[in-house]
């Protein structure tokens, strides 16, 4: 956005200074007395949302407690709602205010992406949707849905299932061309033509489509049975009838060839849950569930959910139906019509099929919260285990571990682990750079984590109510003397987890095996919990969170380095060739991705230094 479109309207001012608030639109930053952003908000008009706030909100006690810690409110005025919403967007990324919307849920967003200008185009997993001329499909409520979906296709459309270079390498086709699940266009098994005709037939399959998909098998039937290939034309036939038998089991809602979806909301105990029902091509295909605290009006928390559910890279529908209206909706509708990059439509229906598919959305939500109502009572039941186990003073809502990882004796990573009302929350996942321990030392590593951990807690008023630390008595103590030292040994409780022992025992052919032992401060023995409890499956998940987390981390900074460091074993690329190279590829994987004439043409190496660079890397991608 240009700088001149927006205005900020002075100093920030206290929230019952109604009068000095611009009336134009725009956003409002709530702050405390520390200037750290607790809220942002856009607004049609600016002193008419902050008079809102006033008298303690709409009483519920999430605003109430926003309210007491306002001390100052700074306003940005935009020519547009459409600004507003963008720059809402900017400021929630940068600030992450924590009384703002955060979507949680239990799945990780996957598409599936085609590009139809490839000669024989193949389905890829994808996490992002990019404005790249290729197709996307989706979203999949998981990884594990999107390979159910790709084995459907494979059989019904058996595509390639690997880039062309990858296949055209090897001496004959791949296993999949044997079992009748890709059709090997690497090896000239199918014509352009041919191969074709399935890729149209996936994206019939995948745009909800069905009837369309059924009768391009049809053809290819008949075709077989006219060149009296019989045994392909009935395993086509079965493939006709498993089709036939999908679209009987689908609901056909909505307008056929339109991608829409159907946002539900149910309210209930000061918590949200919102359904997404996915209707692609007329049919209901998936739905995803979104479970969230109730701070803001209802219109207002719709559109918050719309910007930050279609900013996170999902593909983006036709139409978006929702139960009720949201604040600045033209607004809404440009944005997402810029990003898919046609006309979509945002509507609350009042009547007719649409009304209905967004009630059938409403009682999807209605019925996950009661699921997780459920769940969440089970929950409550582990952490009420957990505080009696460990003699803790209050439920352990939100517990953080902590894991140094140190391999191969260098370059320590520390990581955090946050499970929140017994589910990990990873957005809250953090990685620590140690910064002032030299060699391998876990105990000081630990220390300067948590003391850094526990500084940006006191800072943001969030500290968790339970750390397990992965260790014994000697990263116990380190805990202990950081929270001794932030004097908060009665706010924060603390426990050490030390991994299972086998003991064996000489005089016997028998290993026994000794469970996971706990640690708490002042105790002298361990702690042992049964076998197959809830709350050591609980406590065992969160400190193997941390670990993965960890050690994770720790490879990808390794192979970076490692990646990078690749450049000093050619020959005739000394540091300022390397340094030319990294400037004008933007990275080592830009140079190793770049061709023999991209190399050339960059005007920084010779023809027999360029020729070296893109020999070295081809032999290494073998």
């Amino acid at each position: 956005m240009d700088q001149g479109q927006k205005e900020m309207t002075g100093e920030g001012r206290p929230l019952d200074d109604i009068g000095s608030f611009p009336a134009g639109c725009g956003v409002y930053l709530m702050k405390d007395e520390k200037d750290a952003v607790l809220y942002v908000g856009k607004a049609k008009n600016l002193r008419a949302r902050l008079r809102s706030y006033q008298g303690g909100g709409d009483g519920r006690p999430q605003i109430r407690f926003l309210l007491e810690r306002i001390r100052s409110v700074d306003t940005i005025v935009t020519d547009t709602e459409k600004e507003a919403l963008l720059l809402e967007n900017t400021l929630i990324k940068k600030h992450r205010p924590r009384f703002n919307m955060r979507l949680r849920d239990d799945k990780t967003y996957v598409s599936l992406r085609l590009d139809p200008r490839e000669e024989f185009p193949f389905l890829q997993v994808v996490r992002r949707v990019a404005k790249d001329g290729a197709r996307y499909f989706g979203p999949f409520h998981s990884s594990g849905a999107v390979k159910e979906t790709l084995k459907r296709i494979y059989r019904l459309f058996p595509l390639r299932h690997y880039p062309m270079t990858r296949c055209a390498r090897r001496s004959r086709p791949c296993l999949y061309y044997q079992i009748g699940q890709c059709s090997a266009p690497c090896h000239g098994k199918i014509s352009s033509d041919d191969y074709r005709l399935l890729v149209e037939g996936a994206t019939a399959f995948l745009s909800g489509r069905i009837g369309e998909a059924t009768a391009l098998l049809r053809e290819q039937m008949k075709k077989a049975a006219s060149e009296m290939r019989f045994e392909e034309a009935a395993a086509l036939r079965d493939q006709i009838q498993a089709l036939e038998t999908t679209t009987e089991r689908q609901k056909v809602a909505g307008e056929k060839g339109l991608d829409v979806d159907v946002v539900g909301l149910h309210l209930e105990g000061g918590e949200v849950e919102i359904a997404v029902l996915f209707v692609r091509g007329g049919q209901l295909i998936s739905r995803r569930d979104f479970s969230i605290e109730w701070r803001l009006e209802r219109e207002e928390l719709l559109g918050a959910f719309l910007q930050q559910y279609y900013d996170s890279g999902v593909p983006i529908p036709d139409r978006v139906l929702l139960s009720s209206s949201v604040e600045g909706i033209a607004a809404v509708e440009e944005w997402l019509s810029e990003k898919k990059g046609r006309r979509v439509r945002v509507l609350a229906p009042r009547r007719g099929e649409q009304m209905e598919m967004v009630r059938l959305a409403e009682r999807n939500a209605a019925e996950a919260f009661r699921r997780r109502g459920s769940s969440r009572e089970a929950r409550e039941q582990v952490l009420a285990e957990i505080r009696n186990f460990f003699g803790l003073q209050r439920l352990p809502l939100r517990m953080e571990c902590f894991d140094i990882s140190n391999l191969q004796g260098g370059g320590a990573v520390g990581s955090m682990a946050v499970f929140v009302c017994g589910e990990a929350d990873k957005a809250e996942y953090r990685h620590y750079r140690i910064r002032t321990v030299a060699g391998a030392d876990d105990f000081a590593s630990l220390a300067e984590v948590l003391k850094r951990r526990l500084e940006r807690g006191l800072r943001q008023e969030n500290l968790p109510d339970f750390i397990l630390v992965d260790g014994g008595k000697g990263q116990l103590s380190a805990v202990t003397e950081v929270l001794a030292t932030l004097s908060l040994e009665g706010c924060v409780e603390v426990a050490g987890i030390a991994k299972d022992r086998i003991l064996a025992d000489p005089r016997s052919a028998l290993i026994a095996r000794k469970g996971e032992r706990f640690f708490r401060p002042g105790a002298s023995e361990p702690l042992l919990l049964p076998e197959g409890s809830a709350a050591l499956f609980l406590l065992e998940k969160l400190r193997n969170e941390a670990h993965r987390f960890a050690v994770t981390h720790h490879r990808k900074l390794r192979g970076r380095a490692a990646l990078a460091s690749s450049l000093e074993e050619i020959p005739g690329i000394g540091p300022k060739r390397r340094q030319a190279l990294l400037r004008h590829f933007g990275s080592v994987g830009g140079i190793r991705r770049s061709s023999l004439d991209d190399l050339l043409t960059s005007g920084i190496l010779p023809p027999a230094a360029a020729k070296a660079v893109f020999n070295f890397y081809r032999e290494n991608r073998k």
